[in-house]
């Protein structure tokens, strides 16, 4: 379930039928590992 925060920060997410809150949900639960991203690549995690 998805903090009132979050349902105001990702709503034009969830509006989307490719997305929906079902999918936000999972994009939440998901991890991601990033390894050698270098001195130009280094801002692409945040």
């Amino acid at each position: 379930m998805l903090s009132d925060n979050e349902l105001l920060r990702y709503s034009l997410h969830l509006l989307l039928e490719e997305v929906s809150e079902a999918g936000q949900h999972k994009l939440k639960q998901a991890k991601v590992l990033i390894i050698g991203m270098g001195g130009l690549g280094s801002h692409a995690p945040l």
